[in-house]
Formats: structure tokens, sequence, C-alpha cells
């Protein structure tokens, strides 16, 4: 028996991978975007598929969320986010207002329709100063930026639903996530950076020394566990991590990119006071309680989204 679902930012680039899963499950899929970072052509695939609709609209809005849950909905995936760290640090409201006053909105329809939520975090709310190990579920949080900040709040509205009201809740703290349909400008992941870049043949640009470092996960083994999640009683109250538990150098990143006689260069960074060190994701929770495990290698990801983008019109 299918469920219906509604997902919040379902034509941005984990969204859309969200929605795939989603129908190649059987599920009826709703979905909501206002086409800020999201766009029409990562979902034009579902365009004719009779299980999945998407409205325009905004999280921030309460009557277009509501609008999204007309239909009896059984489960909600809540990916709306604004997402770019140095837009946060030159101006935080809007991160303020779509992060947290749109997620408020959406638990709100959640709780009075008794809708299961899963909600989409990030692994940027750990505190990244003593992250040697790989991190648990139960690492402190120290978010440094208010992009960051929004979304750990975000998470801890939901998890007073979760106490105060019995609202069916799950965190997701997916890390570094990649591959086709992500941006590949500054607003995009450094692969999909790297990887564009790397075909064009211009110069890969490194911030700083390069020796910090990324888990990658790839977007299908993303959008895998974030369904998974949301269908799975045991994960109800949970925080759940979902990475690789490898991390690379973006120095050895780059040199794996790189083909032919692509430069790699290194520049000054943008925004060094939230820079990461070291990520690198302890995923054991997440194959203890859903059995869930990554399946595409960091190798096999990029030549994956390489093969994607030299298909593209606008490489």
């Amino acid at each position: 028996m299918s469920d219906t679902v509604a997902v919040t930012g379902a034509a941005g680039f984990i969204g859309r991978w969200v929605v795939g899963e989603l129908l190649d499950r059987g599920h009826e899929v709703r979905g909501l975007d206002d086409f800020s970072n999201g766009s029409e052509r990562n979902v034009r695939e579902f365009a004719d598929n009779p299980r999945f609709t998407l409205f325009e609209g905004d999280v921030r809005d309460r009557s277009d969320v509501q609008h999204l849950f007309e239909d009896d909905i059984d489960a909600c995936l809540h990916l709306a986010a604004e997402i770019d760290v140095q837009e946060s640090l030159d101006h935080p409201d809007s991160h303020f207002e779509t992060n947290v006053v749109g997620t408020r909105n959406v638990l709100e329809t959640c709780r009075r329709q008794d809708v299961r939520l899963g909600l989409v975090g990030t692994c940027m709310v750990y505190d990244m100063a003593d992250s040697e190990a790989g991190i648990d579920e139960s690492h402190p949080v120290s978010p440094a930026s208010p992009y960051a900040g929004t979304k750990l709040a975000a998470e801890n509205l939901a998890d007073s639903y979760y106490q105060g009201y019995d609202l069916p809740v799950t965190t997701l703290r997916p890390f570094n996530t990649y591959g086709p349909y992500q941006k590949t400008g500054m607003a995009g992941g450094v692969v999909s950076i790297f990887t564009s870049r790397d075909i064009v043949g211009e110069p890969l640009k490194i911030f700083g020394d390069g020796t910090q470092t990324r888990d990658l996960l790839y977007a299908t083994d993303c959008a895998k566990f974030i369904v998974d999640a949301v269908f799975d009683d045991a994960a109800v109250g949970e925080v759940i991590n979902a990475g690789t538990g490898t991390d690379i150098s973006i120095n050895d990143l780059a040199e794996l990119v790189a083909t032919g006689d692509t430069e790699i260069t290194h520049v000054e960074h943008h925004h060094p006071q939230s820079e990461v060190q070291k990520l690198r994701c302890d995923p054991s929770k997440a194959e203890r309680l859903l059995g869930w495990t990554p399946e595409v290698s960091l190798e096999s990801g990029v030549d994956r989204l390489r093969s994607w983008l030299r298909a593209q019109d606008d490489v």
C-alpha cells in the first residue's frame, strides 16, 4: 500500500532525489518549492508521473503549507531551507525566516493533521573543534554560522513538538552530499564545482591550504537514507547521521577529480571564520537502526556526476 508524502524543497538538489526515490517506491508525492534554490528542470522527468504534484509556494507562508497538506498526507519530508553559509553571514534574516519560521509552519501543520515528519538538518551544527574521530549523534553541537544556527534552532523546535505533542519526528543530518542537479557555482558543493570546472578546463581553486577534509555522500544514497528513516518507527524521536564514514582532504579530492592538464590552485578563504577543518561521519547508528549503508563509492560518484554534467547544455 502506497503512502502520500509531502516534500518541501521538492525541486531542490536533494529534494528532487528524494522525490525520485519516493516515486520509485510507489508513493504519491506532493511537492512544494518556491524555486529560490530549486529549479523546475530538476523535476522535469517527473512531470508526466500521475503520482507527482508540484506546487509553487513558500514555507514561510502558512497558507502555502496548508495547501500542500490539503489531501490526506501520511508523512512529510521537510527539506526547504536557505543553505548559503556566506549569505547567512551577510544577511541572516532570510535564513531565520525560512529555516526557523518555515519549520514552525510545517510542524504546526503536521501537528494538526497528525503527520509524521522527517526533518532534514545538516552536519554543520556539530562542534568541529574536536572532531578527529568520526562524528556521531552524541557529539557536541556548536554552529559556526547563522545558517547552522538556524538549522539547529529548527531541530530544537522539532524536538519540542516530539516531546510536547508526541508528534512523530525524526531529525536527519546528512554529511556533504553531491551528485547530479547540484549547483556548480559558489552555492554548490565542492565535488560539483571541481568536476564542472575540470570538464571545461578551468583551474580547481582550493580555499586555504586544502588539508580540510569532507565526508562525501552520493545523492542517491542520501535520498534512500531520508526515505528509509521517515517510515521507520525505530527512528521516531531520534537524530540520525548519514555519511560514508570516510573523509578525504580537499587537496586529495582535487587530485582525484582533475584530468589532463587541469591546474590546481590555492586561494584565500572567503569565510575562514566558519571553515570546518575535519568532517567525518560515524554512520553506525543509521546502520543499526535502519539497516542503511551507502552504496556508491567516491570514485564511482564522481564518474557518474562527470557523465551527467557532460550531457548537459550549460556546464
